[in-house]
């Protein structure tokens, strides 16, 4: 009898695990269910993707915005298109405010949304598959004084490339701004020129003139893109394939500024 029990009692512990394993898991589908029908309401569009092997090089995608983006603001996001074919260096570069880093993220979300089984914010991405998905973005100034940002930040890219393998992807957001241009160029010229070699997947943003310019010239397996300029008037937020700039807009940001300040 006491043996029956035991049984009875083990199966019962079985059971509730897998309740709440499925739970869990079943969560996280009710959750994209979610999404879907918030940015549908929203009126954006969605797609399913279409993968491509990992040995390949390969995104293109058409009206690609940001999700996350999306369901914050009260317009409808601003959408972008690429074709890379088979390039393995994305460098986006240029005007300060021109949506580099929401361009940025709304292409590492897409891919982390597709290798997910999920339906992406576009209506149209195919993309190489990818063993692992990266990112290298700013942190926090050390708060214990233990290092600077520049020495907590190459620590922090030495840990991640003893994991990169040659099917991963590496999403980079402004690295080495802690640093002077010509200083952050430098060591940035260096990874990017190993990254080239062994046909790595990185896709970087910088504000680094002297670095894009150099990579333009130098990495043939490279994509270029900036944020398109409109004069006078408000962001466009919209980037194209073209060839780098020498000007980041500061100047012009600056005049902005200052004259919203000086009206309030």
């Amino acid at each position: 009898m006491l043996n029956v029990l035991r049984i009875i009692s083990r199966f019962i512990g079985d059971s509730l695990n897998f309740t709440g394993l499925l739970r869990f898991e079943s969560s996280f589908f009710v959750g994209c269910m979610n999404l879907y029908k918030e940015l549908t309401k929203r009126g954006c569009e969605v797609a399913f993707p279409l993968p491509v092997q990992s040995n390949e090089r390969y995104l293109s995608f058409t009206s690609l915005y940001n999700p996350s983006l999306a369901i914050r603001i009260k317009q409808q996001p601003h959408t972008n298109d690429l074709q890379m074919d088979d390039k393995s260096l994305l460098i986006i570069s240029g005007a300060n405010q021109g949506g580099k880093t929401i361009y940025l993220q709304s292409i590492g979300l897409a891919q982390l949304m597709m290798q997910c089984g999920l339906f992406v914010p576009a209506t149209s991405f195919r993309a190489s598959l990818c063993d692992h998905i990266f990112t290298h973005f700013t942190r926090e100034e050390d708060e214990t004084m233990r290092s600077g940002k520049l020495d907590e930040e190459l620590s922090r890219l030495d840990q991640l490339i003893d994991h990169l393998t040659s099917r991963s992807l590496l999403l980079m957001n402004e690295p080495f701004a802690s640093t002077t241009e010509r200083e952050g160029s430098v060591i940035a010229k260096d990874l990017l020129s190993v990254c080239s070699e062994m046909h790595l997947r990185v896709y970087i943003v910088t504000h680094f003139y002297e670095l894009a310019n150099w990579a333009y010239g130098k990495l043939e397996n490279a994509v270029f893109v900036s944020p398109v300029i409109t004069k006078g008037g408000p962001p466009s937020y919209k980037l194209s394939s073209q060839k780098p700039l020498p000007t980041s807009y500061g100047e012009d940001l600056y005049h902005k500024e200052m004259k919203l300040n000086n009206r309030n």
